[in-house]
């Protein structure tokens, strides 16, 4: 008889999980923490406590209620980090409606198919953000606009969409000005907000994120109350957060990072939310840490690898900083034992999702081992469970073999918004979440990512991880980041190519020297056959490196050469 475990864990937990909505939540908190600081917005001057956030939420929610938007209508919400965001986010939670984010990022075209996808009838906006102009691009996609009632939009491209809500201190055509919208709350009382938040259910739906795939249109993953404020809550419960906890939130709100594990984490605890700018720039998020005497900091490890670059780092008190998330893709060992060691944060913890699961599935904790700390991405959440299936068959295997990770329980989406299909695909009869992420599982419960399904590279019949080759490649001292990937190749049917960026102080070297560091450390096939020195990687704009488009830019530099 087989004694092997299966590859199968389930979260246990004392403590239950949250029964109420996201409004009821933050009322709570902001009545036992009034005095308590809830949002530092250090680029745009706000600092307000949780009787003053309560207050400014339920302000900008009854002026939803005075422009007509109710329970379940879409508000889309395009923007980077700042105060209006947030306000915008609890706000709807208040109401119902469902709050739609957009990648700051998008342009024109993916605009016009995020907002007809989920049917986006309000839509909050930044003005501009760096190269991006927000303004331009609607009146592209709707030139109506121009000569619309701010309020009465009528757009041929965008059916559904009625009012725009411009968060830029002038009036634009066809817009209010954030201030124009929320001077409306003197319309709704507040008792009418009342009416409407105490009809909620927390397992309405409240938020669509839209994943960022590497192929085709992104889809729009469908969250509940009970999704995210639960994430939120036990994602903190783990790091132990508190009243006295202040948090540097780097990441954009517009995912799962920022306005989950960040915002949620914190309005559970009574912590305070602080945003260092609009977007990610290392010094601002030294200097917020050193100025507020964070005790917390999330971030992808791209960020962190450049916060520990930056000579910033030298001027800044970082002794207040306790504990952190680093998440969002995978963590090389070596990156998080300079974090534990040069910024202090002993209690580092690698979390681990995807959107569609509200984001966190596993977790490390603070009395997990050290090398569990840095090799893995933690166990199961509390109620939650996990298996490791073949991806062939479906079958659960033992402990110790590489399948698919699955999640089941209170985190997995309600569904793609509008698109039956792809849901079916991806939640299965027994509402198992398929990730479609490489992993294993030890005997301890403790689950290793080792790469995508579809960014495993198999070479004349060996199947090679690349997280295993960058893993070591990274102990080589003159490389600051490296990523591989697998290309078509003629004779093995894909060969192995390194993107490699070389630390800003180290002597120039070739592919040959890389290539003489792997023999006789790892196996022969595992040795990448081709290197490009690079000075940064293909990105989204939440920091996670896009090897698809590596791929793709490599195939086309070499032609016809592999």
């Amino acid at each position: 008889m087989n004694q092997t475990l299966p590859s199968y864990a389930s979260g246990t937990s004392k403590t239950p999980l949250l029964g109420m909505t996201i409004g009821e939540m933050l009322d709570r908190t902001a009545d036992k923490y009034p005095d308590t600081e809830a949002l530092v917005c250090l680029h745009q001057d706000i600092r307000w406590t949780y009787k003053e956030f309560v207050a400014k939420v339920n302000e900008a929610a009854r002026a939803f209620l005075a422009i007509g938007v109710q329970r379940g209508d879409r508000v889309g919400i395009w923007s980077p980090n700042r105060y209006e965001w947030t306000l915008t986010q609890f706000a709807t939670a208040k109401i119902g409606a469902i709050l739609v984010n957009i990648n700051p990022a998008y342009g024109a075209h993916e605009l016009e198919y995020a907002m007809n996808l989920a049917g986006i009838s309000v839509l909050v906006t930044a003005d501009k953000f760096k190269s991006s102009n927000y303004r331009q691009s609607l009146y592209e996609v709707s030139p109506e606009l121009h000569t619309c009632t701010p309020g009465r939009v009528k757009s041929q491209r965008l059916a559904d969409l009625r009012a725009v809500i411009n968060m830029d201190t002038e009036d634009h055509a066809g817009m209010w000005s954030w201030d124009k919208f929320i001077g409306f709350a003197r319309d709704t009382p507040q008792e009418d907000l009342n009416k409407v938040q105490d009809q909620l259910q927390f397992d309405d739906p409240i938020n669509i994120q839209f994943t960022s795939g590497t192929t085709g249109n992104p889809k729009g993953a469908t969250l509940t109350h009970h999704n995210i404020l639960n994430n939120g809550f036990f994602v903190g419960e783990s790091q132990r957060l508190s009243e006295k906890d202040r948090m540097v939130i780097p990441v954009p709100l517009y995912h799962c990072f920022g306005m989950v594990m960040g915002n949620l984490g914190c309005i559970t605890h009574g912590s305070t939310m602080i945003y260092p700018g609009e977007g990610f720039e290392p010094k601002a998020v030294l200097d917020a840490v050193h100025q507020e005497k964070a005790t917390v900091l999330y971030g992808v490890p791209t960020m962190f690898i450049a916060e520990l670059a930056d000579p910033a780092i030298h001027d800044c008190d970082l002794s207040s900083l306790r504990t952190g998330i680093m998440a969002g893709s995978i963590c090389p060992a070596e990156v998080m034992k300079k974090v534990n060691e040069q910024m202090n944060i002993k209690d580092v913890q690698i979390a681990y999702g995807m959107t569609e699961t509200s984001p966190v599935s596993t977790q490390t904790s603070s009395r997990d081992p050290f090398d569990k700390q840095v090799t893995t991405v933690g166990r199961t959440q509390p109620h939650l469970e996990t298996k490791i299936v073949d991806p062939v068959t479906g079958n659960v295997l033992p402990r110790g073999e590489i399948g698919e990770l699955c999640t089941r329980g209170y985190s997995v989406m309600l569904k793609y918004w509008n698109n039956e299909e792809e849901t079916h695909e991806a939640i299965d009869a027994a509402g198992w979440m398929h990730t479609g992420d490489l992993a294993a599982m030890d005997d301890e419960g403790y689950v290793k990512i080792v790469g995508r399904i579809k960014d495993m590279v198999i070479r004349g019949g060996e199947n090679i991880y690349p997280k295993e080759v960058e893993e070591f490649l990274y102990t080589h001292p003159a490389i600051h980041e490296v990523q591989v990937t697998g290309i078509p190749d003629k004779t093995y049917g894909e060969e192995l190519v390194a993107w490699v960026q070389l630390r800003s102080d180290a002597d120039p070297m070739d592919a040959d020297d890389l290539i003489a560091f792997c023999q006789g450390q790892i196996s022969h096939f595992k040795i990448p056959r081709h290197y490009k020195f690079v000075d940064a990687f293909p990105m989204t704009a939440t920091g996670k490196i896009q090897k698809f488009k590596m791929r793709q830019f490599y195939i086309e530099e070499m032609g016809d050469s592999p």
